[in-house]
């Protein structure tokens, strides 16, 4: 018998400053902002992926500022995956299979709708450095070929360029 678990991630150290930081940016005020969809869109289609995002990840939930591929307005902080890229601001998150990572084989969105499998996430960071969310492109198949992470990278820094506008 195997059993799944997840890993929530854990909390900044600077997560109060972290929160001031997403409120300040006014970006939980901004929804429908069709810069940042059109950069979501962007990311899809480069990258052949059915899901992209715009997370924002605020106290106990993140809440999609841009999407498509998804219907869900917001989802748990606790099973976000973009809540683990808050930790490396600059650097990509990338999970090539979810099912055998174990951070996330058990998250509810690997065993269930959307059937997560492949993940790629860009940290948006604001002008004092802190993480708001993340810029990220999602797969319903595992993808065990190289993604070109700096074209990723570059369309966050798009995002952030928006949201810190």
């Amino acid at each position: 018998m195997t059993l799944r678990f997840f890993s929530p991630a854990p909390y900044p150290a600077e997560e109060e400053e972290r929160q001031k930081a997403v409120e300040l940016s006014g970006v939980l005020r901004r929804g429908g902002d069709r810069h940042l969809q059109e950069i979501v869109e962007r990311a899809a289609q480069r990258f052949h992926a059915p899901i992209a995002a715009i997370s924002i990840i605020d106290r106990d939930r993140q809440w999609f500022v841009a999407k498509t591929g998804v219907e869900t307005e917001e989802t748990p902080r606790a099973v976000s995956f973009c809540a683990h890229a808050l930790h490396r601001p600059g650097e990509p998150l990338l999970v090539q299979d979810a099912r055998k990572d174990q951070r996330f084989q058990g998250n509810p969105l690997v065993t269930g709708a959307p059937h997560i499998r492949f993940y790629a996430g860009v940290p948006l960071v604001d002008r004092t450095g802190y993480t708001l969310g993340a810029l990220c492109i999602i797969d319903r198949s595992p993808r065990p070929e190289k993604v070109d992470l700096f074209e990723l990278s570059l369309l966050a820094r798009e995002a952030e360029r928006e949201i810190n506008r």
